[in-house]
């Protein structure tokens, strides 16, 4: 996989790609990180590539130019693929692990990370494939979370991770949240480890940690259960919840 980055700050891209996971990914030649500078397509003696926004106001926009120029260059570069370009904004769509899975599959992304008030819309409007946000909440630009993106997709990539049952086992891969994990000491002062995990029945085990799981999503995020895939025993399980929550009203 393919992911090229058009950010005026490739060291911070550079710096999350190099380390734990994906760093490995990229030594194992899975993923391929390269960052490219809109200020290297922008023109002039101070290559400019920002300018006052349109009709006044507040702020600074990433001009059209040089953006377009970049993208272009990188698509030259990269033109045996067929790339599908992101843009990160607070207006795009949630970013799920359903949709991460989707976009790991494909061969090339271009993630774009914008600064200032954003970028000229008419390169959102033309350019764009998709916009993808990572939450209600306004970061100073889109590095970071092109930063997660990359350590998302990267993480669920073939041979990046020694086992890869940990990634299918996640939070949402099953569109439930994930189960509470143990490890020694077997007691503690701030608890003991269930009992059911020391007693070698895998059976009872795998109950267990469903049962949390769906515990753990009817208490946090009531949401996702709506579109999980629940079993007859897991509607059952999540009915007793119901009750005793109603009875301890």
């Amino acid at each position: 996989m393919r992911i090229d980055c058009i950010t005026l700050f490739p060291e911070l891209i550079q710096a999350a790609a190099s380390a734990g996971i994906v760093g490995r990914a990229h030594e194992r030649a899975l993923v391929q990180t390269q960052t490219w500078n809109p200020r290297d397509y922008a023109v002039g003696n101070y290559r400019r590539v920002d300018d006052r926004t349109a009709g006044g106001g507040a702020g600074m926009v990433m001009m059209l130019e040089p953006l377009r120029q970049c993208l272009q260059a990188v698509k030259v570069e990269a033109a045996e693929v067929t790339s599908h370009v992101v843009y990160f904004s607070p207006q795009g769509k949630p970013l799920t692990q359903a949709r991460v899975r989707e976009l790991a599959a494909m061969p090339h992304l271009v993630l774009i990370c914008g600064r200032y008030e954003g970028v000229d819309e008419r390169f959102i409007a033309n350019a764009v494939d998709e916009e993808i946000s990572l939450g209600d909440f306004v970061l100073s630009g889109g590095e970071l979370p092109a930063a997660v993106l990359i350590d998302a997709v990267t993480r669920v990539q073939e041979g990046a991770m020694s086992d890869m049952d940990s990634a299918r086992l996640d939070s949402f891969e099953d569109g439930l949240l994930d189960h509470p994990h143990f490890t020694k000491p077997n007691s503690d002062e701030w608890g003991d480890i269930p009992a059911v995990l020391l007693g070698g029945n895998h059976a009872q085990i795998a109950q267990w940690r469903r049962q949390q799981q769906l515990q753990r999503t009817f208490e946090r995020r009531p949401d996702l259960l709506k579109s999980a895939p629940l079993s007859p025993a897991d509607r059952q399980f999540l009915d007793r919840l119901r009750a005793q929550t109603d009875k301890n009203k």
